[in-house]
Formats: C-alpha cells, sequence, structure tokens
C-alpha cells in the first residue's frame, strides 16, 4: 500500500446504508479499527437514523439528511503522532445505522387455548391468529435496551419476543370484554385496538411501536365447531319429520326407476288407507272396530334466548318469560333492539312476531295531539 493510497484513505470519508434484505433493523458501518475521521460526511436516506457512538458513549441521533462529522478522532493526527500504537488509533467511534420503516405482514398466534367465560355457552376455549406491523420509534433507545452492540440486529431476533408479549395482552383484554364469541368476529377490529392500545406502554420501553393489529380469525375448538354446525342445521331443517321424507322423496328419484317406485308406493299406500278404513267401519259382527292408534304429538318448539342491545351494550340472554316480566316493567319497549341466534341482524322487538304479542297487553304510545 503506497503513501498515497495510505493519505486518501485518511483524507476521504462517506458513510452511508443502503438495505436490500427486507427484514433488518440495525447495521453498524464497518471501518477498520472503528476510525471515524474528522469532517467525514455521514448521510442518512429517509426512513433511517443514525446513531453516533463516540468512545463507548451514545453521542447523537441523526435524523435524515447530510451532515459534516467533527469530532475528536482524528486519525491523521493520532497516526502520526502516536507510533507505538502501530499507526492506530486509541479513540473510537462507531455508526449505527437503524431502519425506521414498518416491517409488515408479521405473524402472531396463541399457541394454547385461551379460556374465557362466554354469556351463553359457559367456559370456551378459544384461540387466533393474525397479521402486525412493527417500528422503531426511539433508535437511541432500542439501541440501548435491544442491540447492544450487535453489528448486525434483524426481525427475527426480536419477533418472538413481540408474540409473546402480543399473545399475553390478547389473552387478558379478551378474557376482560365479555364479549359473546358468537359476536366477536363483528368486534375484532375493536379487540385489535385495545390489545394495540395495552401493548404500545411495553414495546415503548423498547423503543419501538405497533402501528396496526389485526385479528384475522377467533375460533373455538372443533368438537364444539361442530355442535354449533349441528345445532344451526337443525334450525335450517325446520321439521324433522317433513326433511326426512323430502329426502326419502330424493333417493328415490336419482335413478331411473324411481318414479315408477314413487307411483307404485302411491297406489299401494291408497289402497293401504282403503283397506284400513273398510277394516274400521267393519269389525267382528259388522260392529264398528276401536280407533286407529293415536299419533304421537309433534316434538315441542325450540325455545329461543334473545340478547337486548342498550347504550352500545349487549345484555342477556333473556328468555321469552324473563322479556315479558321486562317488557311489564318498563325495561323492554318495542323500540329495544332484540337479537337471537339464527335472526339476521338486529331487529324491534314488536317487528318481531314471537316477541310482538308482548305489548299487547298494553295499549300502544297515544297519537299526537290533533292527529
Amino acid at each position: 500500500m503506497g503513501i498515497f493510497d495510505f493519505l486518501s484513505g485518511e483524507f476521504i470519508d462517506v458513510i452511508h446504508w443502503t438495505d436490500n434484505t427486507r427484514d433488518t433493523m440495525v447495521w453498524r458501518f464497518e471501518r477498520e479499527g472503528h476510525e471515524i475521521k474528522y469532517g467525514a460526511k455521514l448521510t442518512v436516506r429517509e426512513g433511517q437514523a443514525a446513531v453516533f457512538v463516540h468512545e463507548g458513549q451514545l453521542a447523537d441521533v441523526f435524523t435524515p439528511g447530510l451532515y459534516m462529522l467533527e469530532t475528536n478522532n482524528m486519525p491523521i493526527m493520532t497516526t502520526l503522532q502516536h507510533w507505538d500504537h502501530g499507526f492506530k488509533s486509541p479513540f473510537k467511534s462507531e455508526i449505527y445505522y437503524v431502519n425506521t420503516t414498518r416491517f409488515n405482514d408479521l405473524k402472531w398466534g396463541t399457541k394454547n387455548p385461551i379460556i374465557c367465560r362466554d354469556p351463553e355457552f359457559g367456559p370456551v376455549r378459544l384461540r387466533a391468529f393474525g397479521t402486525y406491523s412493527i417500528k422503531v420509534s426511539d433508535p437511541a433507545k432500542f439501541l440501548v435496551e435491544i442491540v447492544g452492540t450487535d453489528g448486525e440486529f434483524t426481525m427475527d431476533e426480536i419477533s418472538f419476543q413481540i408474540r409473546n408479549i402480543l399473545v399475553q395482552e390478547f389473552s387478558r383484554t379478551i378474557a376482560r370484554a365479555g364479549i359473546p364469541v358468537m359476536d366477536m368476529a363483528a368486534n375484532t377490529r375493536e379487540l385489535g385496538q385495545l390489545v394495540g392500545k395495552e401493548i404500545a406502554a411495553q414495546l415503548a420501553e423498547y423503543g419501538l411501536a405497533m402501528p396496526e393489529l389485526y385479528i384475522e380469525n377467533i375460533s373455538l375448538p372443533p368438537a364444539v365447531e361442530e355442535v354449533m354446525d349441528k345445532r344451526s342445521s337443525m334450525g335450517v331443517i325446520g321439521n324433522l319429520n317433513e326433511y326426512m321424507q323430502f329426502q326419502a322423496a330424493e333417493a328415490l328419484g336419482r335413478d331411473g326407476a324411481g318414479a315408477a317406485a314413487i307411483q307404485a308406493g302411491l297406489g299401494a299406500g291408497l289402497g293401504m288407507q282403503i283397506g284400513n278404513a273398510a277394516a274400521q267401519q267393519a269389525g267382528p259382527w259388522g260392529a264398528r272396530s276401536a280407533s286407529p292408534a293415536a299419533v304421537p304429538p309433534p316434538p315441542p318448539p325450540v325455545e329461543h334466548v334473545w340478547h337486548v342491545a342498550e347504550n352500545g351494550q349487549t345484555r342477556g340472554p333473556y328468555s321469552k318469560a324473563a322479556l315479558g316480566r321486562m317488557a311489564t316493567d318498563g325495561a323492554l319497549t318495542r323500540e329495544s333492539m332484540v337479537w337471537t341466534p339464527g335472526q339476521d341482524g338486529w331487529m324491534r322487538a314488536e317487528d318481531v312476531s314471537e316477541l310482538a304479542q308482548l305489548f299487547t297487553v298494553l295499549p300502544p304510545p297515544p297519537p299526537p295531539p290533533g292527529a
């Protein structure tokens, strides 16, 4: 190495960083001996911050722009005056670049089910997953608390810790929210905002911020979901006897001989009805036979439970008898918004045929004067 190359290397120093990795959060500018020259040019681009560490202490944080570094670490002077150090300066300075852009589409999820108490189903186990974004809000604090002297720090090195904090706060929030399981899908945005608010203070201690948090899904155990599907199917089917007859007719109609079999079955059924009628008319010695066996009564109707919306909150579930007492006491009016599983959205109580009769014992409100 010639003397001209040596002097050129000492006089010219341009510090900058461009990142192509998409996951690097902190990168240290490498110089031989960590010597930053007096008057070096420091370039900080948008989406970056530069932390200057001089003689082991954090000196300054540079935001986007072009800077001229003026420090007491001057390699030319120290190299010429300190022969005993082998042309190496004993004063060290370092530049750490911090990526301040958002790291998006980061995954989170619950490893184990969360046990919470549902007002309708009782204790239930829930699982949830989603995505979030993270960014460095305080480069100096992030460097001191998390990175230390690591020359290259990536998102993978802290994502596990962030996921643990996120799942912990989500479990606490979902347990305290008191939102019914059936209504959680409509409140994922509000739940995400609550969790983000709770986690903000803890992340700020690391110099981090969470601009976005999304809850993509909240699910029940497979066995519970299967029971709920069967319950929904029963509500759709309605009359079970008619549904079974319909299925039998569908099965007969699938092959070519189905129509003939149906006609033959109708004819046989008609003949059996005529024979039974004749047997009833003429028993032994011409007397009328006993009446046929009574048809079993249909199954009792399914008792609905109702939720009542008031001042932005949901109360219930209540039985129809409980709603009747509430209507008598004035706690339930014709304008009250009610909902039951299987109903398409919230409806006024007077618009639900099953509940409208609760208000027939009371007179409707009087017409306005002059009407």
